[in-house]
Parts: structure tokens; C-alpha cells; sequence
């Protein structure tokens, strides 16, 4: 039973992070690659949510500082080491250009302290990992309550979320901008509406663990209704977790779940008759490729053709290839890489 879980989860979030590789791209035309905004419907949301599946609450208050500590070599170690690693290589190449200036640096260093939704270009995902933190100590704090007082501290914190979202896409025309007009430091108040998600896979584990065949056609015909509305222009959906663009009170829920019930439940069934080791390499290699494959397209798109398969093919491989190296040439490579593991096993609920 566990290897098949592990294998459906790996073989999930490999695919996922395929769509976020892909979610990237960026061509000569938005119409070389239309469904990247039905990609942005789900792709996020999964993965808080499929987090949240794997929350073990920490009971006793003796075992919390070793639980925060381990998230904390696990998310932010690899935040900080790729921070530096693809700032150096930012300055290098201005510094190659002619363009790293004193004014240059300065507005750089007040980004990259902020972070979050002020990150663009190579840094542009990092926002992820500083809201995946904060998220999981919220919910660390959430689950130490009561059930009620759970159920009322996470109905907040949407409603909180759609109230910021509906706000901030009032102050500009365009998503990006709108959102930089509310300052907030790592984008920690996108951990508002990433708690519920990750609540959604904490609570319904029983659920997500063996999701069965007519819940997936169920899901398809969701996402199907919600895709050919889009097309047809009864809706104009929209989700970006990292700008504050929440469209919808109730299809900013139903929505996102519905892909991830169809996405994780198709896995489960194939994971019944195959594996899919490609697709567990890419999840075991996921956090380079996380933080890499921006930076490998513009690359790309500078010295290769450029289009959606060289970028999504390099934007995969190279990252995963270094993510190899580091391990054996650079001194505690593991855990630069968030392979982190306690000495001690920590006192969680069961």
C-alpha cells in the first residue's frame, strides 16, 4: 500500500512540475501555447494541497521546534542557496553587460529582501517557497486548536484572501502591477488562501489517498464545463496564487480541486498497472528544476530555437543534471538541496 501511495504522489507532483516548467514559457505569441492559463487554474493550488495531505500536527509543545527546524532546512536552506546562486550569476552577467550599477544594486537588494511578488525574471518562483513555510507554520498553529475554532480561523483566512484579492486587482489595470501596490514581505499574505488548499489535503485525507472512479468523472466534467465556459466566454477565469488574482469566492475552490481530483485520481488508477520512474526522477530532482528552469530558458532562448519543447525538455533536464552534481562536488550538497532528515524522530499526532 505505501509504495503504491508513494508512487501515484511522486508521479503526480513530477507531472505537476512539468505543467510549472511549462507554465513559463513564454513565445513570440500567447497563442503558442493557449492552455498555459488553464495551467495556472490548478497547478499551484495542487501542490499546497497535496502538502497539506502529508501535515502531521505537532502535539506536544517539546517536539515543535524540531518540526519548524525541520521544514526550515527543508524549504528555506534551498531558498537561500539558490537565492545566492542565480543573484551571482544576475551580477556576473550585468557586470558582463556594463549594467550593474550602484542604483542597479540598490532597488536589487530591496527585491530580493521583500521577495514574493517583487521577484521576477530568474527569481520569478521563489514567492512559492516563503509562502509554503508560512503556510505550514500557520497550519501548525491552526491544528493546535480546536476543531471548531479550526473550521472558524480557516473560513477567515479565505474570506481575508478574496477581500485583499478583490482590492488589489482595483489598483491597477494589470494583475502584476495591481498586487505590487499591497507591499508584503515573502508574499506572506498569499498564505491566506494557500492555508485552505493545504487544509483541503489535511483534512479529507481519506479522500485524496484512494479517490475513486466517479469522483474523477466527476472531476472531468468539471474541468471540462469550467474549460469550454472559458472558451465560449461565459466566464473569464483567472488564478494566480503569487499576484493576489482570486476571481471567484466559490470557483477559486471548486475549480482547482476539481484538476487535482482528476489529475491525482488518474495517477492513482495508472499507478495500479504502471510506474512511472521519468516522472518520480523529475519529483525527486524538483527543486532545481524549481528554481532553474527560468533562468536554462533564457539561456535558451539566447543561444538555441526557441520554442515550447527546447525550453520544457532543458528546463527539465538541466536543472536535473545539476541537481545531481551538486551532491558529490559542493560540501554539504544534500541539504543545500532541502535533504533534510532529523537525527531523532519528532512527536507528532498520529
Amino acid at each position: 500500500m505505501a509504495k503504491t501511495r508513494l508512487t501515484w504522489v511522486d508521479s503526480a507532483k513530477g507531472f505537476l512540475m512539468i505543467l510549472v516548467v511549462i507554465g513559463h514559457y513564454s513565445g513570440p505569441m500567447i497563442t503558442d501555447f493557449p492552455l498555459i492559463k488553464y495551467i495556472y487554474w490548478f497547478h499551484m493550488p495542487a501542490f499546497f494541497l497535496l502538502s497539506g495531505l502529508f501535515f502531521k500536527p505537532v502535539t506536544d509543545s517539546t517536539a515543535l521546534k524540531p518540526a519548524i527546524h525541520k521544514r526550515f532546512m527543508q524549504l528555506m536552506v534551498p531558498y537561500l542557496f539558490f537565492l545566492l546562486l542565480l543573484t551571482s550569476i544576475k551580477y556576473g552577467i550585468a557586470i558582463g553587460e556594463g549594467s550593474f550599477t550602484a542604483s542597479f544594486l540598490r532597488q536589487d537588494l530591496i527585491d530580493l529582501t521583500v521577495g514574493g511578488r517583487f521577484l521576477r525574471g530568474e527569481h520569478g518562483v521563489f514567492w512559492f517557497v516563503t509562502v509554503m513555510f508560512a503556510t505550514y507554520l500557520l497550519f501548525l498553529w491552526i491544528t493546535r486548536c480546536k476543531r471548531s475554532v479550526q473550521l472558524a480561523i480557516l473560513a477567515g483566512c479565505y474570506v481575508l484572501a478574496q477581500i485583499e484579492g478583490t482590492f488589489a486587482m482595483t489598483l491597477a489595470s494589470d494583475p502584476d502591477a495591481a498586487s505590487q501596490q499591497i507591499p508584503m514581505i515573502w508574499n506572506l499574505d498569499v498564505a491566506l488562501i494557500a492555508v485552505i488548499y493545504y487544509a483541503i489535503g489535511y483534512y479529507f485525507k481519506s479522500f485524496w489517498m484512494k479517490i475513486s472512479k466517479t469522483a474523477i468523472l466527476a472531476a472531468a466534467g468539471v474541468a471540462a464545463t469550467a474549460m469550454f465556459a472559458d472558451k465560449a466566454g461565459w466566464i473569464d477565469y483567472h488564478l494566480s496564487m503569487k499576484f493576489l488574482r482570486y476571481d471567484h469566492f466559490l470557483l477559486d475552490l471548486v475549480i482547482p480541486i476539481a484538476f487535482t481530483i482528476l489529475i491525482v485520481g488518474i495517477f492513482q488508477q495508472l499507478a495500479l498497472m504502471a510506474t512511472f520512474p521519468w516522472l518520480m526522477k523529475i519529483e525527486k530532482h524538483s527543486i532545481s528544476i524549481m528554481y532553474l528552469h527560468i533562468l536554462v530558458g533564457v539561456l535558451v532562448k539566447e543561444f538555441l530555437p526557441f520554442n515550447l519543447l527546447t525550453y520544457t525538455l532543458l528546463g527539465l533536464m538541466v536543472p536535473i543534471i545539476l541537481s545531481i552534481l551538486i551532491p558529490k562536488t559542493i560540501p554539504l550538497g544534500e541539504i543545500l538541496l532541502g535533504r533534510f532528515k532529523p537525527r531523532a524522530p519528532m512527536q507528532t499526532h498520529p
